[in-house]
């Protein structure tokens, strides 16, 4: 099932993917925040400066981003020009059952995450294949006519499957000057974060590892990626620890797991990020029902 329309309640997918085309004077100005399913943004037109995980990207119409789950991000928005965009929302379970082995859809979203750099930036042509498959998708999703939602969904599989195609063979933004900044040490301090999550982390241990002095690391830390240190760990342990428990491991042993030592530490921070107990969040999600997540748009 696929959906389309405007934001709604917003930060929930509760279809198998959903495309939202946007164009507003006064776009929602929101601030660093995560989604539990992937999504793809075409930057269409205005002035709009995007970060993701640490990385701002000054974009261009037609440039591609691609946030996956989980990734920290914020659209920085200039009101003065209309902000154009059509994103699409990527449920995990959609793309696992619509690739295959040999050829995964989450391919550009691993691939992306693992470069730390997430703009595709396309060519003319490619431009017009794109705005064309798009507007099929959108005419499809609007459509009642017999086969709509088979042709939508055959569709939103062809456009995965030119993005990772596209991203596969082409990394000419990352060359091209003005396109991103990158404070590259405090992205080996996020990689370093990631592949740490169940050891011990602290600001001390960070600084001292980096040859960086404390105060930078904090200063810069917060400046970057709209966290401290501190807030950006519990949050991707919590993180993990969500995407554990919804695929099944008991709630202890994904705490553990996710780098938290005191389990009434994580049962706190769990409550206050979504607003449930673990073992609710387990039911809702045995159940497919509603998740309780941090307020999110179609940015």
């Amino acid at each position: 099932m696929a959906g389309y329309g405007s934001a709604g309640k917003r930060g929930y997918l509760h279809e198998d993917f959903r495309l939202f085309h946007l164009r507003d004077c006064r776009a929602q100005q929101l601030d660093y925040h995560y989604h539990e399913f992937d999504k793809i943004i075409f930057f269409l037109g205005g002035r709009v400066t995007y970060m993701v995980e640490g990385v701002t990207y000054f974009l261009k119409p037609w440039d591609i981003l691609l946030v996956q789950h989980d990734q920290i991000h914020r659209a920085i928005i200039d009101p003065a020009e209309p902000y154009e965009r059509i994103v699409i929302w990527l449920g995990d379970e959609w793309l696992k059952s619509r690739g295959g082995a040999d050829a995964p859809l989450d391919t550009c979203f691993s691939l992306s995450s693992g470069r730390s750099f997430h703009l595709l930036r396309s060519d003319p042509e490619r431009r017009l294949a794109y705005m064309q498959l798009i507007q099929d998708l959108e005419a499809a999703l609007r459509s009642q006519e017999f086969g709509h939602a088979l042709l939508a969904d055959t569709l939103c599989q062809q456009l995965m499957i030119a993005v990772n195609r596209d991203i596969l063979k082409d990394r000419t933004a990352q060359t091209q000057p003005g396109s991103y900044r990158m404070d590259a040490k405090i992205g080996e301090v996020l990689r370093y974060i990631a592949a740490h999550l169940t050891e011990e982390l602290n600001v001390d241990d960070l600084a001292g590892h980096f040859y960086l002095s404390r105060y930078y690391l904090m200063h810069r830390f917060k400046a970057v990626t709209g966290y401290s240190v501190h807030q950006y760990i519990v949050k991707k342990r919590l993180m993990r620890a969500g995407d554990l428990i919804r695929s099944g491991m008991p709630i202890m042993k994904a705490a553990a797991e996710s780098g938290f030592q005191e389990y009434s530490t994580f049962l706190r921070a769990f409550q206050n990020t979504f607003n449930v107990s673990p073992r609710a969040f387990q039911a809702q999600a045995a159940g497919q029902e509603e998740g309780t997540h941090a307020d999110s748009g179609a940015d």
